[in-house]
């Protein structure tokens, strides 16, 4: 199912078939996908750095600290507020990589 989907993306003329042309653009995509998701769980793991699986308030306090970023407890609540989609005040991986794809970085 998986490999239809990808083939319906890269298939313009509907005919079920690869050129060779478009099974390098198909596989270009899957891999820059891979790399750009497993990147984005090295970061993940730099906010969980007491690797509880959740980036919790205190995670993301020290990593704006770090980076210098002047953001109040306030602000850095909505932050986890609007990545946390099982209410749990904490954002867990999946989260975290759903709230990284809908911002576009990755």
């Amino acid at each position: 199912e998986e490999i239809k989907k990808m083939v319906a993306e890269v298939d313009k003329d509907g005919t079920g078939k690869l050129s060779l042309n478009s099974f390098m653009l198909l596989m270009a995509n899957k891999m820059s996908e891979k790399d750009t998701k497993e990147e984005t769980i090295k970061a993940f793991k730099l906010f969980d750095d007491d690797e509880t699986g959740n980036i919790t308030f205190a995670n993301l306090r020290r990593v704006a600290k770090e980076l210098g970023e002047n953001l109040t407890d306030e602000e850095l609540k909505e932050m986890i507020d609007e990545a946390d989609r099982d209410g749990d005040g904490e954002v867990n991986q999946d989260e975290f990589l759903r709230i990284m794809k809908k911002t576009s970085l990755y």
